[in-house]
């Protein structure tokens, strides 16, 4: 593992896949702080922090800047939508767009990584308590089923609901446990995540960000540019060039 500056995504262990999308680290250099613009993706994630502070960071629907001040050293575990609420036995309806110590939500109080211990030992030690949480109480496979085929384009929450054999009431209300919000928000997240990751990807299809729109779903590019302005607080012309992606 490299421990340099810089933020990094781990694949998790095989037997944890269903359950989280990622393992991360990120390690902010000793000389600055740094901002970063953390985007709604419909994940949940729990993280340790070498400062002393652990919490869960709820799913979002809208921007969310963090200041990371120099030489900190954060690690998390990235939970698949769908999969956090089951797993830590709690409703995430209850903590959208919220940071939650980690003492107030029972199936973690005393069981995080000591704040003390060296970072390259946090990693194995926050996936052996997740390891033990899904052992207690496994993911709602129905729900991160369900978020799978919303993250596809032209999928619907009506469909979704019909090929999963329940209600659309049925579906809302365990999206709401499970993911922190309803299939509806969850596939408008999902669809402006597909963007995002086509800015990351880069360049741009010819056709600039109208393609782009049109390529993750959006009717056109009018409407990207009213969910962009919701979820991220920017335009997608600001939102590519803070990426690094050219938007002609």
């Amino acid at each position: 593992m490299d421990w340099t500056p810089g933020y990094r995504e781990l694949a998790p262990p095989a037997w944890l896949r269903n359950t989280l999308s990622c393992l991360w680290v990120g390690i902010t250099p000793p000389t600055r702080n740094e901002r970063t613009l953390v985007l709604p993706d419909g994940c949940t994630d729990l993280i340790w922090s070498r400062d002393g502070a652990a919490f869960l960071a709820g799913p979002d629907t809208g921007p969310a800047p963090i200041v990371q001040v120099a030489g900190s050293v954060v690690v998390g575990a990235r939970f698949r939508p769908g999969a956090g609420g089951a797993v830590l036995g709690l409703p995430l309806d209850e903590v959208v767009n919220q940071r939650v110590d980690v003492a107030q939500i029972p199936a973690l109080r005393a069981r995080m990584p000591p704040p003390g211990l060296a970072p390259r030992l946090v990693l194995p030690a926050l996936t052996a308590l997740i390891a033990d949480l899904t052992r207690d109480r496994a993911a709602d496979t129905a729900v991160t089923y369900a978020a799978r085929l919303l993250a596809r384009p032209g999928s619907g929450a009506q469909g979704v609901a019909d090929s999963l054999g329940m209600s659309e009431r049925q579906l809302r209300r365990r999206c709401q446990a499970g993911v922190g919000y309803g299939p509806r928000t969850l596939q408008r997240v999902l669809r402006f995540r597909r963007f995002v990751s086509a800015l990351d990807a880069g360049p741009l299809p010819v056709g600039g960000l109208a393609a782009a729109a049109i390529a993750a779903g959006y009717a056109d590019q009018p409407h990207l540019s009213r969910d962009c302005v919701q979820l991220s607080g920017l335009t997608p012309r600001a939102l590519a060039q803070i990426r690094g992606a050219s938007a002609d």
